[in-house]
């Protein structure tokens, strides 16, 4: 699939033409900017993870939008501890040997988005390639107990790509979530050096995949920018993404959680950002979140808001247990 692009769309042509100037430091441009996190609700949220001992991913990946989300009375819960099996050049979770699962996090969880009061959840996890199933039983758990202690409450799965096994994602998909979202992160050139243990084919054989054994499933899937790709790369892989049935895009700078990880290449600017959605809109896609400090998760119940209102998404009814 090809969609030709207006010479004027993106005032750069290509992220990879940007050099920046060596004898000057690399500041973050003011739109990249975020206030501490503060307030009651954040307070809130932070007391009953920690009185639930739970991970969030906005913390372990040091997001810019914890402030604003948990602000709001949201967060991504980050399962199966805080230690993955990869190591990622973009991600600043810590890397090593995790310790077993923890078989009743699940209901944890679920009695945080009570507690909450959620109406849309966002799970994920670490890698868990210690495990041959990767940990996709912990998944279709927090899935099930979710609707039992929450019902009405619509959950999405950020899942690994359980290095391509369907059997481990048929145990996802049996639980029906209402999202599944499984990140490309990148184009196919920087893969091997953004995302070493990874491959493109499992990533988009995961959302394909999800797509044939749920068809009633909206699939979702992001890219950050500012890596070193070209327009061009981020155009090919998101016609990829469309080929494959992606419903959801989401695309989001890049921010270099230290030193020890990969640089940032390229600042893209907010209209840069806008004119990238409008693209991924005409390409085909549902729903396109788009902008500088855009992760994964951000702005989740919001999506589904809006995809309710524009009829691109139904609440699933609960299977039987």
């Amino acid at each position: 699939m090809s969609i030709p692009i207006e010479p004027d769309l993106i005032p750069v042509t290509t992220a990879g033409d940007w050099q920046p100037d060596p004898k000057t430091p690399r500041r973050r441009p003011p739109w990249i900017r975020v206030r501490a996190p503060s307030g009651s609700q954040y307070e809130r949220v932070r007391a009953l993870m920690r009185k639930k001992t739970l991970h969030t991913v906005c913390e372990e990946a040091q997001c810019p939008n914890l402030g604003e989300c948990w602000g709001k009375g949201t967060a991504t819960f980050l399962m199966m501890g805080d230690t993955c099996t990869r190591s990622c050049g973009f991600c600043d979770i810590k890397t090593g040997l995790p310790n077993p699962l923890d078989w009743g996090e699940p209901n944890r969880i679920a009695e945080s988005v009570r507690a909450m009061g959620l109406q849309h959840v966002v799970i994920t996890s670490v890698n868990r390639d210690d495990r041959p199933d990767g940990g996709a039983p912990l998944f279709a758990m927090v899935i099930r107990r979710i609707r039992q202690l929450q019902p009405g409450c619509s959950v999405e799965v950020l899942i690994p790509d359980f290095k391509g096994s369907e059997p481990a994602l048929q145990i996802v998909m049996a639980a029906q979530p209402e999202i599944l979202n499984h990140n490309v992160e990148t184009v196919p050139r920087l893969f091997k050096r953004v995302q070493p243990q990874d491959r493109y084919s499992w990533a988009l054989g995961t959302l394909q995949n999800a797509k044939r054994m749920d068809s009633k499933v909206l699939t979702k899937s992001g890219i950050m920018l500012g890596l070193g790709e070209t327009l061009a790369e981020v155009q090919s892989t998101m016609a990829d993404l469309v080929d494959v049935g992606v419903d959801i895009l989401t695309l989001g700078q890049y921010l270099q959680p230290s030193k020890r990880h990969l640089p940032i290449e390229r600042y893209y600017t907010p209209a840069e950002f806008d004119q990238l959605r409008t693209l991924g809109l005409q390409m085909g896609f549902k729903w396109v979140e788009s902008g500088p400090l855009v992760r994964s998760s951000y702005r989740a119940a919001e999506q589904v808001r809006e995809l309710s209102r524009l009829d691109h998404f139904r609440l699933r009814a609960p299977i039987a247990y």
